[in-house]
């Protein structure tokens, strides 16, 4: 599993996964399938030389290649989203980077057995599992596990403590089914609301290896796949009952356990790199600022021991992010003594001027004042009883 999920590399890169909801001509519905595949095709081959995929609810993910600085990154994906951006347009689809959808129930439009178990499963524990599937939108960074065996545990312990300030500093989804939730991150909300053997964060000390293996085996076995079929099982039974009492579909093989690990979903997951899930999809041009900040603040050493001062205080505060964003004030001292640790980094780990910028912009506007965007769309929610703009967008931010 170490071998699998965090062995060290000396190429430290950063790659960006940015989701957006999809809103056709009537945005009370939602695109189909077919209209998916058509988006995609018309697509062609992204020039950033990122991928497309899509989530149960129709939500489109566009995902970088791992490149050697954030602003190759921040480019790559920028031409991608243009890409898309138009082809959704010309079929009268719009793209919003929302945490959560405002205004439509969850709905999957996606029939792929995966999510078909995905579905059985999660509904065990209520409604929120759909809300996570059909109605949520995030920006993934994805940062190198560790250039050293010293320094893989270290990036993990640091990840899991900057998660809850960044969740709460780019809080973007305040609003669901028409109505404010009373969170500001609606989707983290939800996240939380599932199973947590799946959900909840894999660190526990200094062992990262054996935090995460503990992890694996501890997790609720979601399906299990038998030849063409895919069998949803009930929450209760983990990865590792599966592995000593075996199932009537039989035991697991090594293919089986790939399999699991891809239905695990903590704030942080080791996949060979860290993945950083804890960030509401944010519009053009803030979706730069987490991937920058994140990979300032554990790719730089000098930002990296300031962030672990500053993170400190505000550990594990999943829940106060989620609700508040920068509200609490403790949260929002650690997000401000961050976010200008990674200002002071950001030429030394690759950024361009633009993206310094937009940075520089962002903790202006929002982090400085204990502010989030979910903020600003509380007010607007106030004043015009929506939060959902389909006016044209630009298509680029320079």
């Amino acid at each position: 599993m170490e071998e699998r999920c965090f062995a060290p590399s000396p190429d430290l890169r950063v790659g960006i996964e940015v989701e957006s909801l999809t809103f056709p001509a009537d945005p009370a519905s939602r695109v189909t399938a077919d209209e998916l595949e058509l988006l995609r095709a018309e697509a062609g081959p992204l020039p950033g030389g990122g991928s497309i995929t899509f989530e149960p609810g129709g939500q489109v993910e566009i995902s970088s290649l791992p490149h050697r600085t954030i602003a190759g990154a921040c480019d790559a994906v920028s031409a991608d989203m243009s890409v898309i951006r138009d082809a959704a347009s010309s079929h009268g689809i719009a793209l919003r980077q929302l945490g959560a959808d405002p205004l439509r129930s969850d709905h999957r439009v996606l029939d792929a057995p995966r999510y078909v178990s995905m579905e059985s499963y999660f509904d065990h524990g209520g409604m929120a599992g759909r809300k996570m599937m059909c109605g949520t939108a995030a920006v993934h960074v994805n940062v190198g596990v560790g250039s050293s065996a010293a320094s893989v545990g270290r990036r993990w312990r640091l990840a899991h403590l900057l998660g809850p300030l960044l969740a709460g500093a780019f809080a973007n989804s305040p609003v669901v089914e028409g109505r404010p939730s009373g969170w500001r991150s609606s989707r983290l909300a939800a996240w939380m609301s599932i199973d947590g053997s799946r959900t909840a964060p894999a660190c526990r000390g200094d062992d990262h290896a054996g935090d995460w293996w503990r992890y694996v085996l501890d997790a609720g076995l979601m399906l299990i796949r038998s030849e063409d079929r895919f069998v949803p099982l009930a929450p209760g039974f983990s990865f590792g009952r599966w592995m000593s009492d075996g199932h009537a579909l039989g035991f697991p093989d090594r293919d089986d356990l790939e399999y699991h690990l891809s239905t695990l979903f903590p704030p942080v997951r080791p996949k060979g790199w860290l993945e950083l899930r804890m960030i509401d999809s944010l519009p053009e041009p803030w979706w730069r600022v987490p991937a920058a900040v994140g990979a300032a603040l554990l790719d730089d050493e000098e930002a990296s021991e300031a962030a672990f001062a500053a993170a400190g205080p505000s550990a594990g505060m999943w829940a106060d992010a989620a609700r508040h964003g920068l509200r609490h004030p403790v949260l929002a001292e650690s997000a401000k003594r961050c976010f200008l640790a990674a200002q002071a980094a950001l030429a030394r780990v690759g950024a361009d001027r633009s993206t310094t910028d937009v940075v520089g912009e962002y903790f202006d506007r929002w982090v400085a004042r204990g502010r989030v965007p979910a903020d600003d769309l509380l007010e607007s929610w106030t004043k015009t009883g929506s939060v959902l703009d389909l006016s044209p967008q630009e298509a680029a931010w320079t």
